[in-house]
């Protein structure tokens, strides 16, 4: 992301915040994993979106008509003793040369600096309510400043959620953004491209699991957008299911839930194979049905159309064919009694998808004004209907218990439509079944730099 793109950010954020607030964004914290060993850090998305500085213990003030400069950044300062164990630090130079601060401070300084960026500020724009700590210290802040009254100086009477102005800006991605998100997603089918060349009875699901992690990492997307869900059999029931410790059985659905995460933006693809390479009957038969409910979803996924509208016609398409497969009752003409009734929903109970960005849940209201939002170009979100049949819903026909099927892809809204971002990761039964098979992958132009020392069988996985 260039410099001009996190100044235009920037000066969204400043107008919106108007010239007697102040924005406060802090650095995520580090957070410990075990004893003296943190988690790999992950930025703050906002602090990230507004900034580009990917340190911790850092704080960043957007302080509107500031004559020095609007944006303030404490930070770490550098430590050659500290960066011989952890690395190297960008230091207050740092920030202000390579991040675009007009002023930097040491991180300790916070307590003396910060009153009196404070001064005269009506309303402060920050996470509330996120850490309690920081509430606490912001409150500290204040207190010194409205000890000042007596001089004429003004403290801030109001405190308002900072998200809700990030999140409208987040939610319509820029060029840059929409770049990144299509790499990424591009990353993540040709790792789904690669577990499915590689599956096979026998193997376990963490070696899938490891199998597309590595795929990513080694284009780059060095980072999973989340946990990833490889779940067979029953455990394609689970609908994040995460343990990942079972043994693929000939006969069983696999389902793949998985995507990177690319410069800090993330992709959310999810696909459904036959363990064995060929869909059975049943499978065949509930897989059509939940790719026609997506594609029907997909086809709304337009400007103009409501959020919605998506689900709705993933619901419509699900209910008509359930019932035509016998699982619901009733036949065709029960079809809008069944909508109304929700009989679906224990086969299908959540939403049909979710905004993308650079949170997998990404941030943006569904619904203005007690009304579902209407799409817009630059939107992305997912399209992700499914079914789960567990075992024991004895109501089903015995055919298609112990069946969970789900398929997920990256939607961006343009002017004239949308473009699936993921369509390079095959999902019809043919195209699964081929590039299985070990077929060439079915998508025009598919094949990328190093796929292929990444699709030659199964002679990379590791056995037990």
């Amino acid at each position: 992301m260039t410099a001009a793109e996190y100044r235009r950010r920037r000066r969204r954020l400043v107008a919106a915040v108007g010239p007697t607030g102040i924005a406060l964004l802090p650095a995520a914290s580090e957070s410990v994993r075990n004893r003296d060993v943190c988690y790999p850090y992950r930025q703050d998305s906002d602090f990230s979106y507004v900034t580009g500085f990917p340190e911790p213990e850092a704080l960043a003030v957007l302080v509107p008509g500031r004559k020095k400069g609007e944006l303030v950044v404490f930070c770490r300062p550098c430590d050659a003793e500290r960066e011989q164990w952890e690395g190297a630090r960008a230091g207050v130079d740092g920030v202000r040369r390579d991040f675009g601060a007009a002023t930097a401070y040491p991180i300790a300084r916070l307590d003396k600096v910060m009153p009196r960026l404070l001064e005269n500020r009506d309303r402060v724009y920050y996470p509330v309510g996120v850490d309690p700590e920081f509430d606490r210290r912001l409150m500290r802040w204040v207190g010194v400043v409205r000890g000042k009254a007596r001089a004429g100086i003004r403290a801030p009477t109001e405190f308002v959620v900072l998200e809700r102005l990030l999140s409208e800006q987040r939610l319509r991605k820029s060029r840059a953004e929409r770049a990144l998100m299509r790499r990424a997603a591009r990353i993540s089918a040709a790792a789904h491209r690669r577990v499915m060349r590689l599956c096979r009875p026998g193997l376990w699901e963490y070696q899938l699991e490891a199998e597309f992690v590595e795929t990513c990492t080694a284009r780059g997307g060095r980072f999973q957008a989340y946990p990833p869900i490889v779940g067979s059999g029953a455990n394609a029931c689970v609908l994040h299911y995460v343990d990942n410790r079972r043994r693929l059985e000939d006969g069983d659905l696999v389902l793949i839930d998985a995507g990177c995460e690319l410069a800090g933006y993330a992709s959310d693809i999810t696909r459904t194979l036959p363990v064995n390479g060929r869909f059975s009957p049943p499978q065949r038969a509930l897989y059509e049905l939940v790719l026609a409910a997506q594609e029907a979803a997909i086809a709304k996924a337009i400007p103009g159309n409501r959020w919605h509208d998506m689900h709705k016609a993933a619901v419509r398409t699900l209910t008509a064919g359930l019932a035509e497969l016998g699982i619901l009752k009733g036949g065709s003409r029960a079809v809008p009694k069944l909508i109304k009734k929700e009989k679906y929903k224990p086969y299908f109970m959540h939403r049909t998808g979710h905004w993308l960005g650079m949170d997998v849940h990404d941030v943006g209201d569904y619904r203005v004004d007690g009304k579902w939002r209407r799409l817009e170009p630059g939107m992305v979100l997912t399209v992700e209907p499914g079914l789960y049949i567990p075992a024991d819903r004895t109501e089903v026909p015995a055919r298609y218990r112990n069946l969970g099927i789900r398929i997920e892809d990256d939607i961006l809204i343009t002017p004239e439509g949308n473009e699936v971002l993921s369509a390079r990761a095959p999902k019809t039964v043919a195209d699964i079944e081929s590039c299985m098979s070990g077929g060439k992958p079915p998508v025009p132009g598919a094949t990328e730099t190093g796929d292929k020392n990444h699709g030659r069988g199964n002679d990379r996985i590791l056995e037990d």
